[in-house]
């Protein structure tokens, strides 16, 4: 049972999973109460937020140091996608990372909008909150969803 408690919080923090992961584990394939399993999903999934954040500038300039591969694709895609969406970033202003990061679908989410904040230059001291409150708004869906769907099926496959 203790474990099952770290099963969760590391399925928060994958890049993938994040709370999508995570929270029906825990409700469903752990069969943990929901309010602990969004308690830590939401701790797990922030973990790498406060260490993105603030650590992409650091890994990029390390990156654009000397001559590499990696370092080329992060300079020519940073550029493109400032030229492509910088326009839409600035009519809706950096709180469009709150509803980035809270649509529980792949390819969004915290680590996601790391990157976006990052890109877009929006400051830790903004981006972390506004990244805070998408992941809240996500936990709740996503546990929401995952509640709804346990209670149907125990419904429908009696």
């Amino acid at each position: 049972m203790p474990y099952d408690w770290l099963w969760v919080l590391l399925a928060a923090v994958t890049p993938v999973g994040e709370l999508r992961l995570a929270i029906p584990l825990g409700i469903h394939g752990l069969g943990l109460h929901w309010i602990p399993v969004l308690a830590l999903s939401l701790i797990g999934n922030m973990v790498p937020v406060f260490i993105l954040v603030p650590g992409l500038e650091r890994i990029s300039n390390l990156l654009l140091r000397f001559p590499n591969p990696a370092g080329r694709l992060l300079d020519w895609r940073t550029r493109r996608l400032r030229l492509t969406q910088s326009e839409r970033f600035r009519r809706y202003g950096p709180a469009v990372l709150v509803l980035f990061v809270a649509i529980p679908l792949p390819f969004t989410g915290a680590w996601t909008g790391s990157l976006a904040a990052w890109v877009f230059q929006v400051p830790p001291r903004s981006a972390i909150p506004l990244i805070a409150l998408g992941v809240l708004i996500a936990g709740i869906v996503v546990t929401a969803v995952t509640i709804m769907g346990v209670s149907l099926n125990s419904i429908l496959f009696q």
